[in-house]
């Protein structure tokens, strides 16, 4: 079948918009085993500033998580991302000057992931808004798992590609490559067209705009429970970001390249999570895949801590390969969900509440985790964050979730004449 020519144009646009984005995300992949190598290599970092590193780089969403989704409705989406790339460009390029000049603190590091973490927090807000102006809807949550299965190509090759490259250049120079993927995805996007939400004749106050995205979320009956399910999940997530790689060198004595590797495995799991998902929603129906997802997801966490040597290597990376395709899963149903029943003039402030409340937990995750493995160890903190992942799969077995095949009978079901 032949596409219209708005159809072809808008095809082209996606890809844009997905290039931009995986190029961004590969550099970021490489980064993200460069910037913990930095600390632990060159900087001797302890379990508790490892911890703070992490904190840093989501902190954001706490503190301006909930007016970005203003600031996005507000402002051109594509000039946010564009200057969110640049701003992260900068920071990343600002470590291997200071490590050049001998002047590389475990400070500089914070501070990094902290303007990091800002510019993360309006680009995705942004970014996530944007899609669902360029697809249809029918192909939306293919769409998103083709996204997150990018994502999990990049997670999965991009650590390992970043181990060797800092095993043979070390764990600076490496950051080079993190910082030029922001410049090329600038690039790209300044070739999309622009987006933006009809303006009013005045826009009402801030705060407003902020109470009502949130109470649409808070009170609503399937976004809710999902939100706090993912909430859950992130906390989780952001303990075992602060510990991997401690784990991994300090009490596993992994190599950087065996290192990246391992870390790899996570990728390998959400890209076999997006791939199977619009399989098993068609099958199961999404309301009870999520809850599936939810005790895989515990099933993982709790596999990845186990064993020594040869045969932790192993546990690690089965783990946290399950792991990550049940949170997977969580993640792309529930975002297709959002995008579809949000109100068109609410989805950036939708976007940016579910966002300020679960991707927050990641920080308070990491900086407990940090606090926690310092006394008890890596390994006995990783098992305590798999026992708060229990709460994923019961927080949707407790919610109105539990009685749905799929997400939408909830907005069928209030729309049906006997429901009125």
């Amino acid at each position: 079948m032949e596409l219209t020519e708005e159809e072809a144009g808008m095809t082209s646009v996606f890809w844009r918009w997905w290039s931009a984005g995986t190029t961004s995300a590969i550099g970021s992949a490489v980064g993200g085993v460069a910037l913990p190598l930095t600390a632990l290599t060159v900087l001797d970092a302890s379990a508790f500033e490892m911890g703070l590193i992490v904190a840093a780089g989501y902190v954001a969403w706490i503190v301006i998580g909930l007016p970005a989704g203003v600031l996005v409705q507000r402002l051109p989406m594509r000039g946010v991302q564009i200057a969110a790339d640049l701003a992260r460009a900068a920071a990343v390029v600002s470590i291997p000057l200071a490590w050049w000049w001998q002047a590389l603190t475990v400070a500089q590091l914070v501070a990094v992931a902290l303007v990091i973490s800002f510019a993360n927090v309006v680009f995705d807000v942004a970014n996530s808004t944007f899609l669902p102006s360029i697809v249809s809807k029918e192909q939306l949550q293919s769409r998103n798992s083709l996204t997150s299965g990018t994502h999990a190509v990049t997670q999965l090759g991009g650590p390992s590609v970043g181990g060797l490259v800092v095993q043979m250049l070390g764990a600076v120079p490496t950051l080079l490559v993190d910082a030029v993927s922001y410049l090329v995805s600038a690039l790209l996007l300044r070739t999309l067209p622009e987006r933006r939400a009809e303006a009013p004749a005045e826009w009402p106050p801030m705060r407003a705009m902020i109470a009502e995205g949130w109470r649409f979320v808070a009170h609503h009956p399937v976004m809710g429970p999902c939100m706090w399910a993912a909430t859950a999940a992130n906390a989780v997530c952001g303990a075992q970001h602060a510990l991997f790689a401690l784990y991994l060198v300090r009490e596993l004595h992994a190599s950087p390249a065996l290192l990246g590797i391992l870390l790899a495995a996570d990728g390998a799991g959400t890209l076999i999570g997006a791939a199977l998902t619009t399989r098993i929603t068609a099958r199961f129906g999404s309301a009870r895949a999520l809850i599936a997802a939810g005790f895989v997801s515990v099933a993982g966490a709790l596999v990845l801590p186990l064993g020594a040597g040869v045969p932790g290597f192993v546990a690690f990376a089965a783990g946290s390969a399950v792991f990550a395709a049940g949170v997977v899963v969580l993640s792309v149903v529930t975002r297709t969900y959002r995008q579809l029943a949000s109100p068109p003039e609410l989805l950036p402030r939708v976007m940016a509440t579910v966002r300020f409340v679960s991707w927050g937990a990641i920080p308070i995750g990491g900086l407990l985790a940090g606090g926690v493995a310092g006394v008890l160890g890596g390994r006995a903190t990783l098992l305590l964050f798999a026992v708060v992942a229990a709460a994923v799969p019961l927080i949707l077995l407790f919610s109105r979730v539990r009685r749905l095949r799929d997400l939408s009978d909830h907005q069928h079901a209030a729309m049906s004449p006997e429901s009125r």
